[in-house]
C-alpha cells in the first residue's frame, strides 16, 4: 500500500532480540502466547512497533528511536527502526507496517539530571532527551515492552488497556525524577503539522491536553489525560514556537512555566517533576477522539488504580486468548513466524471509541455508536485480499459485524456519503483506488456473518460504487472502462472496479435482490475491455477505445497506466474469473505460459528504486505489494496445482525469514501476514466473495483452527520434510479430495484436511475431472 509518496517496503516479521528463552509450551494459549515470546515483529527496518497494545486496540504504546521529517520518515514509518541505538520516547498511537504515516501521539520521555526540552540529535549522545538503549536489555511480549535508558539508567516498562496505556519507569535511587511530555511530535513531521494542542493541570494533578494536525488525516484530533501513582511535586509548561505574531493577553502567572496551568499553542512541551523516589513512577494515559472528558472517563474505566501488573496480566490473557485460535505443532521457528503472523492479524483495526460510545467522525461531528463497538484503521485496499477473509476465521462474528458496521457508519457521516478508501481515526485519507469496503462486507454477509443491516449495506455498496466524481466512475459506469486520456492509473481501476462490483452481484444475488446482482454482474465483466489480446496485457484505453500508446508493460509509477505496479504486475487481476483470463489468453496452456514469463524473468531490480512498495521480487513478481499476491495461486486454479506448489516454496522460502527484517515489503496493516498464515496452513481466498480457498500447498506439520462457532478444523501434512513440498494426495474428513479448493462451510464445519506430502510433483493431483474452482464465467450470476 502506500500512496502520496510512500509505501513499505521491508522489515516486520520479527524477532526483537534473543534475551528471553521461550517457556514450557503449558497449554494451548500459553503456547501460543511464548511462541511470539519476543518474537512479535518490530519492524526492523521501521514499518512496525514493539510496543504494547492489546487486539484491535486504541492505544498502540510503543518507543520512537527518530522524529524523522517528513521527506524521510518513510524508513521510520512506525516511529521504531530495529538498528538504531537511541529513544526519542514513548507515544500512544502507531500503525503497524503501514506504507504511509502518521500519529505518534502524546510522547513521554522519563529523564533525570538537568531539565532537556528538545530531543536532540541521535547520533550525538547527550544532545537532547532522547537517550541511548541496547537491544539486549529489551523485552517484548504482547502487551508488554521494556527496556532500559541508559543515559539516564531509567527502566522503563509499558503495557496497555485498549484505550489506555500504562507506563512504570524505576529510576536511580538518589536522582529526581522527570517526565517530559512532548506535543510537537509526530509520525511523517514537518513544520506547521500541529495546527493546534493545549496542555492543562487540573487541580487534583490530572493533566489533560489535546492536539489538532494536519498530517496524513487532515485535521485529526487527539485528546488524553494522564495520572500519575506519586504526586506532582512540580510542573513547567512550555510553548517553543518563535514566530508567533500575536499572542494576546498574559493570563495570571503566564509569564513562569511552573506556574501555569494551562498553556495553548502549537509547539509545547512540558516537564513533570516527581523529586526522589523510593518505588517505580507508574503514568497511566488514555486517549480519546471525543475531547477531554472522554479521555479521562476512558482512564477511570479501564485503569482506575496504579496496578500495572493487574493491566499487564489483563492484557496477557487477551493475547492468550487471541493467539489460542490457532495451535501449531511445528519446528520451533516455523511456530514463532506462524503465531508471529498471527499476531500482527490482530492488530488493526482499531477499536476507535469512547466507552460511552461516542466518536468522532469523518464529518469532524461527535456520534454515538448504538450497539456496536467502533473501528477505524481500514487499509482496505490491502486487507480486503487476506487479513478480513482471516478474521472471518480466527475473530468471533460479533466482531467481524462490528467492522462491517463501523463501514456502515463511515458512509452515514461521510460529506460524500460513500465508503471509506483507507481511514484512521476516523478520517478519510483517500489513499490507494478502488471501493474494497464492498467486498469486505459482500464477503462478511456470504460467509453467513449477521448482525448488521444488511440493506442497509447493500444501498450503501451500490452508492459508493455509483458516486460518479470518484477516480473515474463517472466515465467507467459510462464507457465500461476508465479512460486513461481522463483519469490516471486506469487500468488498475478498470480491473478493481470489476472485481468490486462482482462481489456486489454476488451480494444482491444472495439477498434476491436480481435487478441489482444482473446490473452490477454486467459491469464485473468490464475486465475485459482492459484486455489487450495482442499483448496478453491489462492495458489503458483512452476514451475513445484506443489503448494508450506508446506502451511499455515493465513502466511503473504514479502516471503510468497502473497502481504501484506495472503491466506484469497487474494483469492477472481478474480474480473473480480466472476461467474468463484464460479463456482471453488462448486457453489455460496460455495463461500458464504466461505466469511462467512473469516468475522466471531476469529483472534487474534497480527497475523500481522509484517504487518503494515494488520489493520482494521473483522475475517480475512482486511480494511486497499485493497485486501480486494471489497469481502463484492461479496455477492450481487453472488446473496445475503442483506448479503453484512449486512456486509456493520458493515465495515463503525468499520472502518470510525468522528475524527483525523478516518481511520482504511493509505488513499493510497485517494482509502480507495473513497472505503467510493461509499460505502455511494450507489455502489461500484467491477471490474473497466466492466463498472458497485454492489450495496451496502446507507448510507447517499440523495446526488446528479453533473457529468462532465452537468447532475445530485441523489441517494435518504427513511426510511434511525439506525436499517434501509437493501434495501427493489429499483427504476431507477421510474422504479424498478431488479438487484443488475448499468452501468456507466446510472449514466452519469442523473435521480434518489430510494432506499426504512428497518429493516429487503429483501431477495426476487432483484429477483432469476434478472441479474447477469458483470463476464468474462459469458459474454467472442470472
Amino acid at each position: 500500500m502506500a500512496r502520496l509518496g510512500a509505501a513499505m517496503t521491508v522489515a516486520m516479521g520479527a524477532l526483537l532480540g534473543a534475551g528471553v528463552a521461550l517457556a514450557d509450551p503449558g497449554t494451548v494459549g500459553d503456547k501460543a502466547y511464548r511462541a511470539v515470546d519476543p518474537f512479535i515483529g518490530t519492524g526492523g527496518e521501521g514499518h512496525t512497533y514493539p510496543g504494547a497494545t492489546v487486539p484491535f486496540g486504541m492505544v498502540q504504546l510503543s518507543p520512537d528511536t527518530r522524529i524523522q521529517p517528513r521527506e524521510k520518515g518513510y524508513d521510520w514509518a512506525a516511529g521504531y527502526r530495529y538498528d538504531d541505538t537511541s529513544i526519542v520516547g514513548f507515544s500512544h498511537t502507531h500503525f503497524s507496517g503501514t506504507g504511509h504515516s502518521d500519529l505518534g501521539d502524546v510522547l513521554l520521555m522519563p529523564t533525570t539530571g538537568p531539565e532537556r526540552l528538545e530531543r536532540g540529535d541521535p547520533d550525538r549522545p547527550g544532545s537532547g532527551y532522547a537517550s541511548r538503549f541496547r537491544h539486549d536489555d529489551e523485552v517484548a511480549q504482547p502487551g508488554y515492552y521494556a527496556v532500559t535508558l541508559d543515559d539516564y539508567r531509567v527502566r522503563a516498562e509499558l503495557t496497555a488497556s485498549a484505550r489506555a496505556g500504562v507506563h512504570r519507569y524505576t529510576f536511580p535511587a538518589g536522582e529526581d525524577a522527570r517526565v517530559l511530555l512532548d506535543l510537537r511530535t509526530s509520525m511523517y513531521d514537518y513544520p506547521g503539522k500541529i495546527l493546534w494542542s493545549r496542555l492543562r493541570r487540573m487541580p487534583d494533578g490530572t493533566i489533560t491536553g489535546f492536539r489538532q494536525t494536519r498530517g496524513w488525516a487532515p485535521g485529526r484530533q487527539l485528546y488524553f489525560a494522564m495520572r500519575f501513582s506519586r504526586p506532582l511535586q512540580g510542573h513547567a509548561f512550555h510553548n517553543t514556537e518563535t514566530e508567533i505574531l500575536y499572542k494576546g493577553f498574559a493570563p495570571p502567572a503566564d509569564r513562569t512555566p511552573s506556574e501555569r496551568a494551562q498553556i495553548e499553542g502549537r509547539q509545547l512541551v512540558g516537564t513533570l517533576d516527581f523529586g526522589k523516589l523510593d518505588a517505580p513512577l507508574v503514568v497511566k494515559v488514555a486517549i480519546s477522539s471525543v475531547d477531554e472528558a472522554g479521555a479521562i472517563a476512558n482512564l477511570d474505566a479501564e485503569v482506575p488504580d496504579f496496578d500495572f501488573d493487574r493491566v499487564h496480566a489483563q492484557a496477557k490473557a487477551q493475547w492468550t486468548q487471541a493467539l489460542s485460535v490457532l495451535d501449531i505443532d511445528a519446528p520451533e521457528h516455523d511456530r514463532r513466524s506462524a503465531y508471529t503472523a498471527l499476531y500482527h492479524t490482530l492488530l488493526g483495526p482499531t477499536l476507535f471509541m469512547d466507552v460511552d460510545g461516542r466518536y468522532r467522525g469523518p464529518d469532524q461531528a461527535i456520534h454515538t455508536a448504538d450497539g456496536f463497538a467502533h473501528y477505524s484503521t481500514f487499509s482496505l485496499w490491502d486487507t480486503y485480499r487476506a487479513l478480513h477473509p482471516l478474521l472471518t476465521l480466527v475473530q468471533p462474528e460479533k466482531r467481524n459485524a462490528d467492522f462491517v458496521d463501523s463501514l456502515l457508519a463511515h458512509r452515514r457521516h461521510s460529506p460524500y456519503g460513500i465508503l471509506p478508501v483507507w481511514s484512521f481515526h476516523g478520517q478519510e485519507t483517500w489513499t490507494m483506488i478502488g471501493y474494497h469496503a464492498v467486498p469486505l462486507i459482500a464477503d462478511a454477509y456470504l460467509k453467513g456473518i449477521r448482525g448488521f443491516d444488511a440493506d442497509a449495506a447493500l444501498e450503501a455498496m451500490t452508492a459508493s460504487a455509483s458516486y460518479g466524481p470518484y477516480d473515474g466512475l463517472r466515465q467507467y459506469m459510462e464507457l465500461g472502462w476508465v479512460p486513461i486520456d481522463e483519469e490516471g492509473e486506469a487500468a488498475s481501476k478498470t480491473l478493481e472496479y470489476a472485481y468490486g462490483d462482482w462481489t456486489i452481484a454476488r451480494m444482491a444475488q444472495a439477498m434476491g435482490r436480481d435487478a441489482v446482482a444482473r446490473d452490477f454482474a454486467r459491469r464485473a465483466a468490464n475486465w475485459r475491455n482492459a484486455f489487450d489480446p495482442e499483448t496478453g496485457f491489462m492495458r489503458a484505453r483512452n476514451r475513445d477505445g484506443s489503448f494508450r500508446v506508446p506502451f511499455d508493460p515493465t513502466a511503473s509509477g504514479y502516471g503510468t497506466d497502473y497502481t504501484e505496479g506495472n503491466a506484469w504486475q497487474y494483469s492477472w487481476y481478474v480474480p473473480h474469473d480466472v476461467a474468463g483470463l484464460a479463456t482471453a489468453h488462448g486457453g489455460a496452456d496460455a495463461l500458464l505460459d504466461k505466469l511462467d514469463a512473469v516468475f522466471e524473468a531476469d529483472v534487474d531490480p534497480a527497475i523500481f528504486e522509484h517504487m518503494e512498495d515494488i520489493t520482494g521480487l521473483i522475475g517480475w513478481y512482486a511480494h511486497g505489494n499485493e497485486p501480486s499476491h494471489h497469481v502463484a495461486y492461479l496455477y492450481a486454479h487453472a488446473g496445475q496445482p503442483w506448479r503453484t506448489q512449486a512456486r509456493l516454496g520458493t515465495i515463503m522460502a525468499s520472502q518470510y525469514a525468522d528475524r527483525p527484517d523478516g518481511l520482504a515489503g511493509n505488513d499493510d496493516l497485517g494482509q502480507m501476514s495473513a497472505w503467510y498464515l493461509f499460505t502455511a496452513l494450507g489455502f489461500y481466498p484467491v477471490a474473497p466473495g466466492s466463498g472458497e480457498y485454492v489450495i496451496g500447498r502446507p507448510f507447517l506439520p499440523r495446526a488446528t483452527l479453533d473457529l468462532p462457532n465452537g468447532k475445530r478444523f485441523t489441517i494435518v501434512a504427513d511426510g511434511l520434510a525439506e525436499g517434501h513440498g509437493y501434495i501427493g494426495a489429499a483427504t476431507l474428513n477421510g474422504k479424498p479430495l478431488r479438487r484443488a479448493f475448499l468452501r468456507h462451510d466446510e472449514i466452519l464445519a469442523g473435521g480434518e484436511l489430510r494432506f499426504t506430502m512428497q518429493a516429487a510433483p503429483n501431477r495426476d493431483w487432483p484429477g483432469v475431472d476434478a472441479e474447477a474452482p469458483y470463476s464468474m464465467s462459469t458459474a454467472p450470476v442470472r
